[in-house]
């Protein structure tokens, strides 16, 4: 289960998402952490996968 204060937090929508727009910030912000929360399972599970790992910078 997702924490409901990371949900706020990404329920904020950046400017390219208010541009664009979004029915149901909550639900996208949902959806998004748990795809992000799945990716980073997935890693842990396989580390020899060559799979690109993005940073902020």
């Amino acid at each position: 289960m997702i924490d409901d204060n990371r949900i706020r937090e990404r329920a904020r929508l950046l400017p390219e998402e208010r541009t664009a727009g979004s029915d149901d910030p909550k639900a996208q912000a949902e959806a998004v952490l748990q795809d992000s929360d799945d990716r980073e399972d997935y890693r842990e599970s396989a580390p020899g996968l060559r799979i690109e790992h993005r940073t902020g910078d």
